[in-house]
């Protein structure tokens, strides 16, 4: 795993928030399973946090063709900008496996701007949730836009990201109608959203376990 900012997130927060993203990826499979009727299997192997700057280095370094990202803003107690990006060539075999492979190659490009966007808006919008009720707490999600471009273009849409932003990147792994999808969710915030999120990520941690979570300014 690549290495994560120094002192923003301790091994137990990683934890939790690993686990919150099961739950919440796991959730978006089950809405994912009902639009497609077959099933769905989402897996996250790794949950990372990294800078703006080195999340760009990282994608570019695994992935060098053209990317297709799907786009929404989320606000709330936690704020940012979330994107479920896939390979182009990923892209269209999802469109297939949600369609059901039948269609003509035309017929799949046709249908892939609105598949990607139904499909980015089924999986934000429940992971987040699944992750903000958890939290106890709500998010407002804008409409999901469908973007092509890159690393860079991805992370540094307007109004540009601050040299502060950090990224949360989720790899995950697709199986729909047995064909087998990589991509990843990534969601951009700033250090004051990050650092709420770390509260939050503390009160979870002390409800679920009944024990108080030492601060950041404990942490060696």
């Amino acid at each position: 795993m690549s290495a994560m900012p120094p002192d923003l997130l301790s091994e137990l927060q990683l934890d939790a928030l690993t686990e919150l993203v099961n739950i919440g990826v796991s959730r978006a499979a089950a809405s994912l399973r009902e639009m497609v009727g077959a099933q769905v299997h989402l897996s996250v192997p790794m949950v990372s946090l990294e800078t703006r700057g080195r999340a760009i280095a990282i994608l570019s370094e695994r992935e060098a063709s053209n990317l297709v990202a799907v786009h929404q803003v989320f606000e709330g107690d936690i704020a940012g900008r979330a994107l479920l990006i896939f390979p182009e060539t990923k892209s269209l075999e999802l469109v297939r496996a949600i369609t059901g492979g039948d269609l003509p190659l035309e017929d799949i490009i046709e249908l892939e701007q609105e598949a990607l966007a139904e499909t980015g808006n089924i999986l934000l919008n429940s992971c987040l949730a699944t992750i903000a009720n958890m939290l106890h707490r709500s998010l407002k999600m804008s409409l999901p836009e469908v973007l092509r471009g890159n690393a860079a273009t991805f992370f540094s849409l307007a109004p540009p990201p601050e040299a502060g932003d950090f990224v949360m990147f989720l790899f995950i792994n697709f199986a729909v109608r047995e064909r087998d999808i990589s991509g990843y969710i990534a969601m951009i915030m700033d250090l004051p959203s990050l650092t709420a999120l770390v509260h939050l990520l503390d009160e979870f941690i002390e409800r679920a376990t009944g024990d108080a979570v030492s601060s950041g300014d404990d942490r060696a």
